[in-house]
């Protein structure tokens, strides 16, 4: 596998760097959620517009990185959780610039897969990411929290298996979400981090519009042993974040 990029996405993805020849994985996308910068946007779609050139060329699969957050699927706790074939509403401009890319993917004529990723977690990741920011707030004793937000958090080895089981199973031309399926509230996040660090820190509470769950049923069709095998569930949020504290030796 070719893999463009050099963030946290592109390391946890040199695990397979020496199978899937035929697939580039493009992991050179904007790495921060809430940016709205036009000079980051033009830059990634600058480089995806060449890297579907050079699989055009050699036919190889193009392999997409794009979000299943709120940014680009909507608000509203009250829906049913999101499909792939269902309606996005995108909130933010990150969202908006995901949605033009994937639709530049799905229009190029190359071979393609595009991935909706949900918040991997994994110890390489940059302080500004969501579950370190979260960490690092709460560890210096003060915490902001956005009250009706929830994340659908996924360890970066799951993201690999499971990129690693759709090729294998040779899927492509497809939107699939890449996530547990378990949205959770981001107080409860909190909670579990702060009894793990033995630290109770103040919250700065802002409310925001509630989020719902992104649908994982294409995914578990696909790959029904691969998506049983990483034990996905209520408290699987919980197992990733301890693994996250204990990969950055924050707690014994």
């Amino acid at each position: 596998m070719r893999i463009i990029g050099r963030g946290f996405l592109a390391s946890g993805l040199r695990a397979l760097a020496d199978q899937h020849s035929h697939a580039v994985a493009f992991a050179a996308g904007v790495s921060r959620s809430d940016g709205s910068a036009d000079a980051e946007f033009s830059r990634e779609a600058a480089l995806l517009y060449d890297t579907i050139r050079d699989c055009l060329r050699t036919g190889q699969r193009l392999l997409y990185f794009s979000t299943s957050s709120a940014g680009l699927y909507g608000h509203g706790a009250e829906q049913q959780p999101t499909a792939e074939d269902g309606p996005v509403r995108p909130s933010s401009p990150y969202g908006r610039h995901k949605l033009a890319m994937e639709e530049v993917v799905r229009s190029s004529g190359a071979d393609h897969l595009v991935l909706r990723l949900a918040y991997p977690v994994g110890s390489a990741q940059r302080p500004h990411q969501f579950l370190p920011s979260l960490v690092g707030q709460i560890r210096n004793g003060q915490v902001r929290i956005h009250r009706g937000a929830r994340r659908d958090l996924i360890g970066i080895d799951d993201v690999v298996a499971l990129l690693d089981a759709l090729l294998q199973r040779g899927v492509s031309r497809r939107v699939v979400n890449l996530a547990s399926g378990w949205a959770v509230p981001v107080e409860d996040i909190v909670d579990h981090i702060e009894m793990r660090l033995a630290i109770a820190a103040d919250r700065q509470v802002t409310d925001v519009r509630p989020e719902g769950a992104v649908s994982t049923a294409l995914l578990r069709r696909l790959l029904p042993s691969a998506t049983r095998e990483r034990g996905f569930g209520p408290d699987y949020y919980r197992r990733v974040i301890d693994a996250y504290l204990t990969d950055r030796e924050l707690w014994p």
